[in-house]
């Protein structure tokens, strides 16, 4: 069976109406909101805490770095609820292949420290 133009009009028409809703939102959220801004308003907002200081200062790369390296094993660590969920339908092969994924996992975090990617100074 093949797929014409026709068959994706449905897709189309949804991806519209979302875009529509979005501009409309937009357009009147703009037109009906409050005009004035005041010199409290354009201060910024610290959990009711004054500001102090310059908001632009330089952060550290190893909260970054601390970020993604956990967002990067977290989403392996997801990878393996599948696996818990079908362990025994997998059998022999499914328990190397999990090893094995285990194996590469465990060489990366072990680099991980042997870089001092995680030691704070």
């Amino acid at each position: 069976m093949q797929s014409t133009a026709l068959d994706y009009l449905p897709i189309a028409m949804m991806f519209l109406v979302a875009l529509g809703f979005v501009v409309a939102v937009m357009v009147i959220t703009h037109l009906v909101g409050p005009k004035f801004t005041t010199h409290t308003k354009q201060e910024s907002f610290e959990c009711g805490i004054p500001s102090q200081g310059n908001a632009r200062l330089p952060f550290s790369i190893k909260y970054f770095l601390v970020a993604i390296l956990f967002v990067l094993f977290d989403v392996e660590v997801i990878f393996m609820y599948p696996w818990a969920v079908n362990f025994k339908g997998l059998g022999l092969t499914g328990l190397i292949e999990m090893f094995s994924f285990i194996g590469v996992f465990l060489i990366g975090f072990y680099y991980i420290l042997k870089k001092g990617a995680l030691t704070w100074e």
